[in-house]
């Protein structure tokens, strides 16, 4: 014969709680299993903002040939990325000129894309300079450039 207990209301079974021990146990897995699988967490940001400095990169460099098969040439360094987005009033003003991209986007740390006419490595570079700012970073800060694809 099964007994059930009934509370002092006498209409509902007790029921019994976790003990403290209990949840204790429990922290303590959820803080083991936290401190094994959180540091792996912690470089996909950065994995991810250098996929999409390399979209964006790529993005540029077929604007940019699209500006080259309508106007002959690669935009100067003095116009740079900006010849994409505005039609230039000064220097050599390209004849069949057309937006090429609705806006210049900046690189994925907020700063501005680079761009080298002509380039270090190639005929031309564009790149972001990373999560630094600076040239020549390393790892997480390492510049993501054309050159590169």
């Amino acid at each position: 014969m099964d007994r059930v207990v009934r509370s002092m209301r006498g209409d509902l079974p007790y029921q019994r709680g976790f003990s403290l021990i209990e949840i204790m146990v429990v922290l303590v897995i959820m803080g083991v299993l936290a401190a094994l699988i959180v540091p792996n967490l912690m470089d996909r940001p950065d994995q991810a903002r250098a996929t999409a400095a390399r979209q964006d990169v790529g993005a540029l460099l077929q604007a940019l040939k699209l500006y080259k098969l309508d106007n002959g040439q690669y935009p100067s360094a003095d116009l740079g990325l900006r010849a994409l987005v505005e039609k230039p009033s000064s220097g050599r003003v390209p004849q069949n000129w057309r937006p090429y991209l609705p806006r210049l986007p900046n690189d994925p740390w907020g700063n501005p894309y680079h761009y080298l006419n002509p380039g270090i490595n190639g005929e031309i570079d564009v790149f972001s300079l990373g999560a630094d700012g600076q040239p020549d970073g390393e790892g997480t800060s390492a510049d993501i450039g054309s050159w590169q694809l």
